[in-house]
């Protein structure tokens, strides 16, 4: 092993967490200097090293920055019609108010697809307000298991910005991303929504917060719960189909050529992504009544947030190029390759101890991926284990939410509880989110 080598990642990743944690720096600065501190160390030329930041840099966000601008485009003018609200009340009409846990899970596990964990969760709080004070239950009932659905579609399912930047910095294809993210993240969801919330429910008894509006009126030109389920599915549906078609499961000429170029066209993420957002911008926007003025106010404020992560993301990329290009990344690898020690479960604890010291579950995924990548240059493996190794990336990148998490804090306020209930609903409610993770994850690894 190179003590140079593996003194420059043991440095580095300590600058990165002192930058991130002690200086408040911001994630995107942070990276970048720890990418330079790792080549100067590791022995690389100045040359050489701003080289790496750039190629890391426009290899990454060469597909992020569209996919991920895209999806924010796509979310907000979901969020804006209404149609996050007029599909949880059609849900809780279909289960019933027995079934309501089950109804605002399976709401937010579709509405975080295309809208931000958030917004999403601010849109629909009113919901469970009312719920709450309709059957007097505990809020937690219908709470967690709502926290339960946003976080894990959040975390797991393209085109939400988490899996998208680790799926392009390990190079996974995005339809098995999809697939093994709604497998990973159904028992997730189940396990760590209803059933928890029915357990803690009986032990805490928490009220709607008085100063809380719990206001879930629908607006009256919503469009139809069937309406958002379809263009939801749209962009899923294309890119599935194209993974599909190129899988082992087709063989070369068992198709028509004309199938083949629409699909893996039309099902390329930038494409169905584009379908998804004219769809949606005519029968949400123009049909609903929106004006031309406020499509574009819409459209351009959801890519606020979006240029954050975009740059997060690349600034991940070049840590990742780093690491290859000074070879630290093949000593690492090296270090670690074994059955016993396999990428899935590398990747979970990285993502893991880095979520656990700084919060930020972007950060986590992001610098975890940019470690793991290197592992995938020692033996072959396959598509959907690239894919795999995201969702457990993603479920390591889940754990512990505590104090220096954002989405902590945001719980806490709109739930009206203390810290210590907070800890006991919503922190055991990601961990469980992520032991689920890695428990599917590992199995898929061996089995594909």
């Amino acid at each position: 092993m190179d003590i140079q080598l593996l003194i420059a990642v043991i440095i580095g990743i300590a600058i990165l967490l002192f930058l991130i944690l002690r200086l408040k720096l911001q994630a995107f600065l942070a990276l970048l200097i720890t990418c330079i501190v790792v080549g100067v160390i590791a022995g690389m030329q100045p040359v050489s090293i701003l080289n790496s930041v750039k190629n890391g840099m426009g290899g990454t966000l060469g597909f992020v920055a569209t996919v991920v601008g895209l999806g924010a485009l796509f979310g907000a003018i979901l969020e804006r019609s209404g149609g996050a609200q007029r599909l949880a009340q059609s849900m809780l009409k279909l289960f019933g108010i027995s079934k309501a846990p089950w109804a605002v899970m399976l709401t937010g596990f579709l509405v975080a697809i295309p809208v931000f964990f958030d917004v999403a969760f601010i849109i629909l709080v009113p919901l469970i307000y009312a719920l709450q004070k309709q059957t007097g239950k505990s809020l937690l009932l219908y709470a967690i298991p709502l926290l339960a659905g946003l976080a894990i579609t959040h975390t797991f399912i393209p085109p939400t910005p988490g899996p998208i930047a680790v799926a392009e910095i390990l190079g996974a294809d995005l339809g098995y991303v999809i697939i093994f993210g709604f497998l990973a993240g159904l028992p997730a969801a189940i396990i760590a929504g209803p059933l928890l919330a029915k357990h803690l429910s009986k032990s805490m008894h928490i009220l709607t917060p008085n100063d809380m509006v719990s206001d879930s009126k629908v607006p009256d030109n919503a469009p139809s719960a069937r309406v958002i389920l379809i263009i939801i599915a749209i962009p899923i549906l294309l890119i599935v189909c194209n993974t599909v078609l190129g899988s082992p499961l087709f063989d070369e000429g068992s198709l028509p050529n004309a199938i083949i170029y629409a699909v893996g066209l039309l099902g390329h993420p930038f494409v169905a992504l584009i379908i998804a957002n004219l769809v949606a911008w005519y029968f949400l926007g123009v049909r609903k009544g929106f004006t031309k003025k406020q499509l574009l106010d819409i459209s351009t404020k959801s890519l606020y947030p979006a240029g954050v992560i975009i740059l997060l993301t690349g600034a991940g990329g070049a840590f990742k190029q780093i690491l290859i290009d000074t070879g630290a990344g093949k000593m690492i690898a090296e270090a670690l390759s074994g059955d016993f020690f396999p990428p899935v479960v590398f990747g979970f604890v990285v993502a893991a101890i880095v979520r656990i010291l700084q919060g930020s579950a972007t950060v986590a995924m992001i610098t975890a991926a940019g470690i793991t990548a290197p592992l995938l240059g020692l033996s072959e493996t396959s598509a959907p284990q690239l894919a795999v190794l995201v969702i457990a990336i993603a479920s390591g990148a889940t754990v512990f939410s505590h104090v220096n998490d954002s989405g902590f804090w945001l719980v806490k306020q709109y739930l009206g509880l203390t810290e210590k209930e907070t800890f006991a609903s919503w922190t055991v409610m990601t961990t469980l989110i992520a032991l689920v993770g890695l428990v599917v994850s590992t199995i898929l690894w061996y089995l594909v």
